[in-house]
């Protein structure tokens, strides 16, 4: 646990404030990269992934993930024993975005990107799409909730950063929380683009001790 000390300069020795490893030991799971890829998939048991009561939380983080298409970046889950990536989610979301002219700023909730018990593939970046131009990328983590219970529903926290799509491109800070509605554990998660491929990019699975 981080300690912060405060004086009159402020905040002091803050190691791992505000980190998402700071919540426990970290260990990586499996790493999936992207090349002209329709979907990259985490399963239980496949291909060196431990989805299960292994550990209470998982990470997935995202590292330059850059679309084909100028579009949104999705994900989803399947039950155990379920199929087809549908599982029921609602979801909260909200951006912060600035123009790369500093011409414009704002903070918004835009309420296309949420769910009330959809079985849609959730998005993370909203307002404006991922741009495709070659330096273009979204970069952030998904966290996942103690996925294994057969009690409780499943919550997720996202939080992300996307060069939009726009005359003027800009950077948009995004933010996506919610829950898989089942009691049925969640053993599969799913990625991918809303149109088009993930063109290059590297996800990574991490569980928290």
């Amino acid at each position: 646990m981080s300690i912060v000390k405060l004086n009159n300069q402020g905040v002091k020795n803050a190691t791992a404030f505000g980190s998402i490893s700071s919540l426990g030991s970290m260990t990586l799971i499996k790493k999936l990269t992207a090349s002209s890829s329709a979907t990259l998939s985490f399963v239980d048991g496949s291909d060196g992934v431990t989805l299960d009561n292994s550990y209470k939380e998982y990470v997935f983080t995202f590292k330059d993930i850059h679309p084909s298409a100028q579009t949104n970046f999705t994900f989803q889950g399947n039950a155990v024993g379920g199929s087809g990536y549908n599982e029921t989610i609602t979801s909260a979301v909200f951006d912060a975005f600035h123009r790369e002219n500093d011409g414009q700023t704002g903070l918004s909730y835009p309420s296309s990107g949420d769910q009330a018990n959809g079985t849609s593939f959730q998005r993370v970046n909203f307002d404006a799409p991922i741009h495709n131009d070659s330096d273009a990328s979204l970069s952030g983590y998904l966290h996942l909730f103690n996925p294994s219970s057969t009690v409780h529903v499943k919550h997720f926290i996202a939080q992300t950063n996307h060069m939009g799509f726009s005359s003027d491109p800009l950077s948009h800070h995004n933010f996506c929380s919610g829950y898989f509605n089942t009691t049925s554990a969640i053993d599969e998660i799913q990625f991918k683009m809303d149109s088009g491929t993930i063109d290059a990019g590297d996800i990574c699975l991490y569980g928290i001790a």
